[in-house]
């Protein structure tokens, strides 16, 4: 018997079920990536590359930052983030799924309650595993289901610190939280506040801040800024009180055991966070698209879309999903299918996301096929 035959049996029943995953080389006119102000493929941070490399940064870090791997480029980036976001410290991290790791895995404590919004993301929920803190779930966006969760936490006894999680802009359904009244509860109960920031920071708020620029620098806010999506690069940064980024630092075992991130990556941040500032039109120009895309969806074909730019298109059906999203794939727009696990059972759905990539008759064209296709394609 193989040592392999449990994993490849596996494997083979997740295909009979439709389910098996694979790697697809990024084909067509982008409707998929994450790259909203078309960053990565920018001149801007080319040249900023390129600078650095000819002053001496290093490609890599060759060792954590507890041991030899803290870089300048390191620090400087932290610190002009931190300036940035208005808050007192800033910590990078390789990618935003160690970052929430390490967020929901170390700060709260014995004890305490991680009140998290129930399509937060998966890194969010894997961190609340490793930690020692009590976690529950409350309704998307339902603040009154959050006050409600604490009345009853609170009416069990537990005297615990609260730590209510949200995204500021969830990735599948491309809507906000109502993130002035999360933080209306959070000052109520002496509680912290936790934002992830992934899909708005570089594109909302005022100047690209993210969502929750207004309430950066309080004791009671931790924010996290990806810097793989709509800065071009990849990283992540964890911004927040002094107190906790250095409770990260001595604590975070995804901080303190992982290699440094690239100090060259640092030095690409570093433009791109000067970039986002310098050239507010390439804000504006998403903006615009956005309202395009947002219209001719519904013109098109019938859906009211969310009024950002991640716009998903809800189908239902799982295999029928997967077909559209094929045909769509093949006629020349990379959109992806999204099934469960990664959302609510019976709302599979095409995941349509806007960058600078697109022009608005790419737009407009895309959804034509769309509606043409999801005609054509049954379950």
């Amino acid at each position: 018997m193989s040592l392999l035959n449990k994993h490849q049996g596996a494997l083979e029943r997740l295909a009979e079920r439709g389910r098996s995953r694979s790697l697809l080389k990024a084909h067509g006119c982008d409707f998929s990536s994450n790259d909203y102000l078309a960053l990565t493929t920018a001149p801007e941070l080319r040249l900023a590359a390129e600078n650095a490399l000819a002053r001496g940064v290093g490609l890599g870090a060759g060792g954590s930052r507890l041991l030899r791997g803290n870089d300048p480029e390191h620090e400087a980036l932290e610190l002009e983030a931190a300036n940035l976001f208005n808050t007192e410290r800033s910590l990078f991290f390789g990618g935003g799924y160690n970052a929430n790791m390490a967020l929901f895995s170390t700060l709260p404590q014995q004890g305490d309650l991680v009140l998290h919004d129930s399509l937060i993301h998966a890194s969010a929920h894997d961190g609340m595993k490793l930690g020692a803190a009590q976690s529950m779930a409350f309704k998307h966006n339902q603040v009154e289901d959050v006050q409600a969760r604490i009345a009853q936490w609170r009416q069990q006894g537990e005297t615990g610190r609260i730590w209510i999680a949200c995204e500021s802009l969830y990735s599948m359904d491309g809507d906000q939280a109502p993130i002035k009244d999360l933080m209306d509860l959070a000052d109520t109960h002496d509680a912290f506040l936790l934002v992830d920031e992934a899909h708005a920071t570089g594109v909302l708020g005022e100047g690209g801040k993210g969502l929750a620029a207004g309430f950066e620098g309080r004791e009671n806010v931790i924010s996290l800024h990806t810097c793989g999506k709509a800065l071009g690069a990849s990283g992540a940064l964890v911004c927040g009180p002094a107190v906790l980024i250095d409770y990260l630092i001595n604590r975070a075992r995804g901080f303190i055991y992982a290699t440094a991130p690239s100090p060259l990556v640092a030095a690409i941040v570093r433009a791109s966070l000067k970039l986002v500032q310098d050239q507010p039109e390439r804000r504006d120009q998403l903006a615009d698209l956005v309202k395009h895309a947002n219209a001719e969806m519904n013109r098109l074909c019938g859906q009211k879309g969310s009024g950002t730019h991640i716009l998903p298109f809800l189908i239902g059906d799982d295999k029928r999903t997967m077909l559209i999203a094929k045909a769509l794939q093949e006629r020349g727009y990379d959109i992806r299918g999204i099934r469960p696990p990664t959302v609510p059972r019976g709302t599979s759905r095409l995941r349509i996301a806007l960058t600078l990539h697109a022009s608005k008759s790419d737009v407009s064209n895309m959804f034509e096929v769309l509606a043409e296709e999801v005609g054509l394609v049954r379950s």
